[in-house]
């Protein structure tokens, strides 16, 4: 098989264009490295994808480029880690970031070597989408395009946010992954010149939130008692059932031969993986996909958080059933692909992957740059990482603390070996500065500092509050209070603040990230001039970092403010006709996608602009100041 690929790859100029072979890049959203039947998994079934790796190669090392989903396809398509290509996190709604026109892609490439190409699916790679504002599918070289910005809306389940080669589709009837195959399926057979090879990328909204699946695809669990395992085993199955039909179509084409396929993903799961089997049929309770026993999950920079299932067909070239442990990386699919076309790798800029073609038989590849990750929301202390050969090394937020791992003895990443090899530590601490002090220099890093020096100053505008006394929780149904006593009523909760400002927090299954709303029903308990009562939420547990949404009762206002009650002036309010003694019903949406937060309550609304920074919002609550006030239950409603 090796002897094979170097033939292919060695082939003189004219007879290599008369025999570019079709590449297809099939990329699963929040799939995890343990999700597949082929990979382990004991239960999900994924019959396509299990007897497409038994017709080619499965990577047991194949990794992401980053633990989140705009970074980590931006280096798919550039060859280039994020950070430097300037997709370095997540793009909300509006966000300045995005893939630059002066970044050059493979379909723009492969273009001009004569291939057509095709994108069909989400996108997720401009805060502006199918605006003037920022470059589009098509700007980056695809002759047809059908994608969302991020997420299929409402859910994957009758989608209504597609946008076809700039035109708005308007409600689909269907499932997000099966319709994403069957647009490239039509492509494939009406759209495309046969006589041309074609690039095309089917990007899947599944298994990410909102979940959404055909009760068809349930049925093999339905002697699971939780429905969220229920659909997000069946949301599985039913990406695998898309990827088979569009195995499908390259057969009835007689394609399969002729056509590279490569299956990723593009991050680790989301959300804890663990539940209650009695919890509730609701959206953050369908995160239940598997890291295969590896540390940590989506967003982490941990393997947990990157380690993907990768596998890949290309039919008399790679030998069918094989299986490599060469570490791959999403990036190297650019460098692979133009190498498959004929094409040269840019020589204007640092290209990060490699060509992987030796890795499908089993062969090491030499990489000029490391293997390196950088999520610009991971944990505090797994926030980038790098890895040369078997050694791994793990860094802090601050890239001051490092942890030290030997991968292939510790897949688990469960001995810190950095005071057992200080030397080996030293020498990877250096080396890894010296690709970030590059990867900085290269990369827009006015976007990612401006954001900083934004917070810094809304920081230095805020009021801090002092750290809050702990609080006593009766009820027995919030995991954290400060600041006062929550016992049971007959409305639902007592919030005693009396003396102090204090909240109570529940925190959220799975930190939001993009969009949510929230019914909480409140009135004052208390007979002083102090009336408040708030509905708070933030990404941390602490008075400073919570935002409140509610009413001031003593002031005749609905209102929502950032931190301590020292900011109240500097939320946004609005003057409203009611009683002190009235309950009232707020429904709070929280939006990071669009950056803002609303709140309406008896006909009133207010809007607060929330900070680029916001990323998550990992807890909710009830908050009062210098107060008693009456919740009901929180009830997150969409």
């Amino acid at each position: 098989m090796i002897r094979s690929l170097l033939c292919f790859l060695l082939l003189p100029s004219l007879a290599f264009s008369r025999t570019k072979p079709n590449i297809v890049i099939f990329l699963a959203d929040d799939l995890g490295w343990g999700d597949l039947a082929c990979y382990g998994h004991p239960r999900i079934k994924t019959p396509h994808l299990d007897q497409f790796a038994n017709e080619g190669v499965r990577f047991t090392q194949a990794y992401s480029a980053c633990g989140v989903c705009s970074p980590s396809r931006s280096s798919i398509l550039t060859g280039r880690t994020p950070y430097r290509n300037g997709v370095w996190r997540w793009l909300p709604v509006g966000n300045e970031a995005h893939l630059r026109e002066s970044e050059i892609t493979t379909p723009e490439l492969l273009g001009k070597a004569g291939y057509e190409t095709m994108h069909s699916g989400k996108w997720h790679l401009n805060g502006y989408f199918n605006s003037d504002k920022q470059p589009q599918p098509d700007d980056h070289g695809y002759d047809w395009w059908f994608a969302t910005q991020n997420n299929a809306s409402p859910t994957h389940k009758d989608p209504k946010n597609f946008v076809r080669n700039g035109e708005e589709v308007g409600p689909l009837t269907g499932f997000s992954a099966p319709l994403v195959a069957d647009e490239a399926t039509h492509w494939l057979k009406k759209e495309r010149d046969p006589n041309k090879p074609f690039f095309l990328t089917v990007w899947t909204h599944e298994p990410h939130l909102p979940i959404e699946s055909d009760p068809e695809f349930q049925k093999p669990y339905a002697d699971i008692e939780n429905p969220g395992i229920r659909q997000h085993h069946g949301n599985v199955t039913q990406l695998d059932y898309a990827f088979g039909q569009l195995m499908k179509t390259l057969d009835e084409l007689g394609l399969r031969k002729n056509t590279f396929v490569v299956f990723t993903s593009d991050n680790g799961p989301e959300g804890s993986g663990r539940g209650k089997l009695s919890a509730p049929e609701s959206q953050q309770n369908r995160t239940w996909g598997s890291t295969g026993g590896l540390r940590g999950r989506k967003r982490d920079s941990h393997e947990g958080g990157i380690r993907v299932p990768g596998i890949i067909r290309w039919p008399g070239n790679i030998e069918a059933g094989s299986v490599s442990e060469v570490p791959i990386i999403g990036s190297d699919l650019f460098s692979t692909a133009l190498a498959l076309a004929g094409v040269p790798v840019p020589a204007d800029r640092t290209i990060d992957g490699v060509n992987i073609l030796p890795a499908c038989a089993g062969k090491q590849v030499e990489r000029p740059v490391p293997l390196f990750w950088r999520t610009h929301i991971a944990p505090t202390k797994s926030h980038a990482a790098m890895r040369i050969g078997d050694w791994k090394i793990v860094a802090d937020e601050k890239l001051k603390e490092f942890q030290l791992y030997e991968i292939k003895k510790d897949w688990k990443e469960e001995n810190d070996l950095a005071k057992e090899h200080p030397e080996k530590l030293a020498e990877l601490k250096a080396k890894f500065l010296e690709v970030w002090e590059g990867v900085e220099k290269e990369g827009p890093s006015e976007w990612w500092k401006r954001q900083a020096d934004q917070e810094r100053r809304n920081q230095g505008r805020k009021k801090k509050s002092g750290k809050l006394a702990e609080g006593k929780d009766e009820s027995g149904d919030f995991g954290l209070v400060r600041g006062g006593k929550v016992t049971t009523s007959k409305f639902g909760y007592l919030l005693d603040t009396v003396g102090s400002e204090g909240f109570a927090l529940q925190k959220l299954a799975t930190p939001l990230q993009e969009k949510a709303t929230f019914k909480v029903k409140y009135r004052s308990a208390a007979r002083g001039v102090t009336r408040n009562a708030c509905f708070c939420f933030g990404p941390n547990p602490t008075n400073n970092d919570l935002y409140k949404a509610g009413t001031l009762i003593g002031m005749g206002k609905h209102g929502i403010f950032e931190g301590g009650w020292g900011n109240v002036a500097r939320g946004i309010s609005k003057k409203a006709d009611f009683k002190s003694d009235d309950s009232f019903e707020a429904l709070i949406t929280i939006d990071l996608e669009h950056g803002e937060a609303a709140m309406e309550v008896g006909g009133t609304k207010v809007v607060q602009k929330l900070p680029a920074s916001l990323e998550q919002v990992t807890y909710v609550g009830i908050y009062a100041k210098d107060t008693r006030s009456e919740f009901s239950k929180i009830e997150r409603v969409k």
